[in-house]
């Protein structure tokens, strides 16, 4: 592990309730000890029961947030959430390699909040497969991954196809098993992270804790399959924190 906090940034959308988005991520980001900063991609007007809309960031505002921070702090990690397109995720992930060849980028796809307002209802298979050979990781879910790549079968074939261009984290936490099962798909390899479901553990947020732990941890020095296993662990304690729909982070 490294002797002094890395600088991580999360940049994601603005939940008012703090359970989701960049206000979740950098709780998360502090918590597990690296130094946590936020760029905001959009202002949503939601709490965890009710989602009522959202007003996006313009591109040029989110490079403006990005590029005072690169200024003073280097930046190996980034974690990438809630974007208004594809176009929209590409330009920020080329303003960042332009200004480090070597950044580490981690996608999260969110398509959908947890109170149910939809996003993203299209992909374009072909721009995804452009953006996301730029990227380290992304981290979907059942749903996501099935939105994502309409081409492969099942879900285990489009995150392994996806595999081929960047590595692959699957949230296996929406399935109707009680194990939650989560699986990462990386230098054709896959490998499975399993834990018993948790009664009344539902929570707002919990793919952008998961997501956020796994770069937090990653940014800390450790390797791709123990940063997952951590970042499973950590959101395993978030969701058994408490029976709201708030966890706590500790």
């Amino acid at each position: 592990m490294k002797p002094n906090r890395p600088v991580v940034i999360s940049i994601a959308g603005f939940d008012p309730c703090g359970g989701a988005g960049v206000l979740a991520d950098i709780k998360v980001f502090e918590n597990i000890q690296v130094q946590g900063m936020g760029v905001c991609t959009s202002l949503t007007f939601q709490n965890e029961n009710e989602f009522e809309g959202l007003t996006w960031v313009e591109i040029s505002d989110i490079k403006k947030q990005i590029d005072i921070l690169l200024k003073k702090y280097t930046i190996e990690y980034v974690k990438i959430g809630l974007v208004q397109n594809l176009n929209v995720l590409n330009e920020i992930i080329d303003f960042l390699i332009e200004r480090n060849a070597t950044i580490k980028i981690v996608w999260d796809p969110i398509l959908k909040a947890s109170a149910g307002y939809d996003f993203h209802t299209k992909i374009d298979y072909e721009v995804l497969l452009n953006v996301i050979k730029k990227l380290f990781m992304i981290v979907p879910n059942l749903e996501e991954i099935i939105a994502l790549n309409p081409v492969e079968e099942n879900v285990f074939s489009k995150a392994e196809k996806l595999s081929e261009y960047c590595n692959v984290f699957l949230k296996g936490g929406h399935s109707n098993s009680d194990i939650s099962e989560d699986v990462l798909f990386m230098e054709r390899k896959k490998i499975s992270f399993q834990m018993h479901k948790i009664d009344k553990g539902e929570k707002h947020g919990s793919g952008c804790v998961l997501s956020s732990s796994l770069i937090a941890y990653l940014a800390l020095g450790f390797g791709v399959k123990e940063a997952c296993e951590k970042a499973k662990k950590y959101t395993f304690n978030f969701l058994s924190s408490n029976e709201g729909l708030l966890g706590y982070h500790n």
